[in-house]
């Protein structure tokens, strides 16, 4: 029997209920929304070391001595030469220029695992395995096999020096090592985050994660720390200006537009997009970019919001919204036509019953 994404990940849901924290269904894949309180979660994401379990992330392991060959021809980043243990985000993109998918791979030499959001997991699977012709390349789900989590937070660092040790420091940004430390076994990732910050993945088996959730609980000493459920996470990836997929990654934008552009290379030549985005970049022929609006009343976050200018012409659209506590505010990210992206721009937003309240242009990140 084939056991599903949602399945595998009720073990480590399950352990969290066993804590006391409660999950719900989202999507068909129980998360826990909020572990403590909204505050103090948000919170450790900015003035600590927030946790928070990825492990519904799409995981994706490429076996075969042909798979970086292959990731390196049809996706935006060069590929073919990152090193055993090295990181780095890459893009694929449809023959439009459009973004078919987006993540993290980390080479393990042997193979490889891709992690991207989970709405993007299945499109992208499909969209390698649609490229491997000759080539030594085995392209599975790898979302029975680990659990991911995520360290956030300006304490981040130092917290995992706490857990790990001093080998964090030897760790160089952007490579991963195996760490075994209190009878426990995992894989520490040091990653360069948006915004200049660093994070912390720690994957590993269902057993070492359990073990490793609780030494983290039980040692925390002085340090803001807190697990973070979605509800937190989802207002500071606002905030902070982060697309996520669906609602900023999806086929209906390319990496100009999504401000995802340092991770296309240049220099490397050809893949799947190529002369598109370059003639875009050669030309300046974007036409929109991702930029941060805030309202000035209450809207309905679960609304669609389109953006007009004063004649009443559709301008853009907004992706994600939420009220932010820090700001006082409501706020989004949206796709604006670039005439109309100068910072104070006013514009309206309207949603299906045509509702319409004012909305005006904020560069981000909102928070710093």
């Amino acid at each position: 029997m084939t056991i599903s994404v949602d399945e595998k990940n009720i073990p480590l849901v399950e352990f969290f209920e066993s804590l006391g924290y409660s999950a719900y269904s989202n999507n068909g894949l129980r998360v826990i929304n909020r572990y403590v309180d909204f505050e103090n979660e948000i919170d450790s994401l900015y003035n600590g070391a927030g946790l928070r379990n990825i492990s519904h992330h799409g995981i994706i392991e490429l076996k075969g001595k042909d798979g970086l060959d292959l990731l390196h021809r049809i996706s935006t980043n060069s590929i073919k030469d990152l090193p055993k243990e090295g990181i780095r985000k890459t893009i694929f993109t449809s023959e439009k220029g459009r973004i078919i998918g987006y993540g993290t791979l980390l080479n393990f030499e042997d193979y490889q695992l891709f992690v991207c959001p989970r709405p993007l997991k299945q499109k992208v699977m499909s969209w390698i395995r649609k490229y491997v012709i000759a080539d030594d390349v085995e392209v599975n789900d790898a979302n029975l096999k680990y659990n991911l989590l995520e360290l956030t937070g300006p304490q981040a660092d130092s917290f995992s020096t706490l857990i790990c040790g001093n080998v964090v420091n030897d760790v160089p940004e952007n490579t991963f090592k195996i760490i075994h430390t209190d009878n426990t076994l995992f894989f520490l990732a040091k990653i360069s985050a948006e915004r200049n910050l660093k994070k912390f993945w720690f994957l590993a088996d269902l057993d070492n994660t359990k073990r490793l959730i609780n030494y983290m609980l039980d040692h925390k000493g002085p340090f803001n720390f807190n697990l973070v459920g979605e509800e937190a996470y989802n207002t500071y990836r606002i905030e902070q200006g982060i697309p996520d997929a669906p609602n900023e990654l999806n086929d209906d934008f390319n990496p100009h537009e999504a401000d995802l552009i340092q991770y296309v290379n240049f220099t490397k030549g050809c893949y799947i997009g190529q002369e598109v985005i370059a003639r875009l970049q050669t030309y300046d022929k974007v036409q929109k970019k991702l930029t941060g609006i805030i309202f000035n009343d209450a809207v309905d976050v679960n609304e669609k919001y389109n953006l007009f200018d004063s004649k009443d012409m559709e301008i853009g659209k907004v992706t994600s919204l939420v009220y932010s506590q820090k700001r006082n505010q409501f706020i989004g990210l949206a796709y604006i036509r670039n005439s109309y992206l100068e910072v104070g721009t006013i514009l309206k937003a309207k949603n299906s019953s045509s509702k319409t309240i004012e909305a005006e242009v904020y560069p981000l990140p909102f928070l710093k």
